[in-house]
């Protein structure tokens, strides 16, 4: 919800909110139990959407996620977020890029023209009206704060942890201690930060067919 071509958010979302929007997508496009992935943010209302409907899901994975801990990224990334959301233009868009991947211009140079692509549209999203306040309630309710842990506990379905061992938003000791909280394998993919579908994407989707295989 407020990302891509949704509707853009005009309240602060609750709980109603998160598992009503992820039961419609869900009964909308898939005839059986599906695996859901959740990535940062998407991870975050994710793992609160088991919570609450375990029975839905065959299966969640949990991508370098927020909401496993209060948010403190490293200052660096703090400022480099701060900076984007308070301006969002193509300046401030590297400057965050480069705290979000963990070798920007390898990944800039293997891309080429998508990684145009890619910046063009982030942009265009963000400067449509409504879809900054959309991603700033969105982090407020979901992104900032941590899931309490009897929340977490009431996720009964298999879950399994992927992460960037040089994340900065969220640092692997995170993902190491929900793991031994909870119980749910971990794995940590070398060379990238907080989005390893970008840093290290023939590691990331192997490692990810391996866990739904598993499944």
């Amino acid at each position: 919800p407020g990302h891509g071509a949704s509707d853009s958010i005009d309240r602060p979302p609750d709980r109603e909110f998160i598992s009503g929007w992820l039961d419609d997508l869900i009964e909308c496009t898939c005839p059986v139990a599906p695996a859901l992935v959740g990535h940062t943010l998407g991870g975050a209302l994710a793992a609160r959407f088991a919570s609450e409907r375990s029975q839905q899901l065959a299966a969640l994975v949990l991508v370098d996620t927020l909401g496993l801990s209060p948010f403190q990224p490293s200052p660096a990334f703090g400022a480099a977020l701060h900076e984007f959301l308070s301006n969002p233009a193509e300046g401030t868009l590297n400057g965050l890029w480069s705290q979000c991947l963990f070798d920007l211009p390898t990944v800039r140079s293997r891309l080429q023209e998508e990684w145009d692509a890619i910046n063009a549209y982030t942009l265009d999203r963000l400067q449509a009206p409504g879809r900054l306040s959309s991603l700033r309630l969105l982090m407020d309710q979901l992104g900032l704060p941590a899931i309490p842990e009897d929340v977490l506990a009431r996720i009964v379905v298999p879950t399994t942890l992927i992460w960037g061992r040089q994340d900065r938003a969220t640092p692997l000791t995170v993902a190491q201690a929900a793991s031994a909280r909870f119980g749910w394998p971990l794995h940590v993919i070398d060379d990238a930060a907080d989005d390893p579908t970008l840093d290290r994407p023939d590691i990331f989707l192997k490692t990810l067919r391996q866990v739904l295989e598993g499944q």
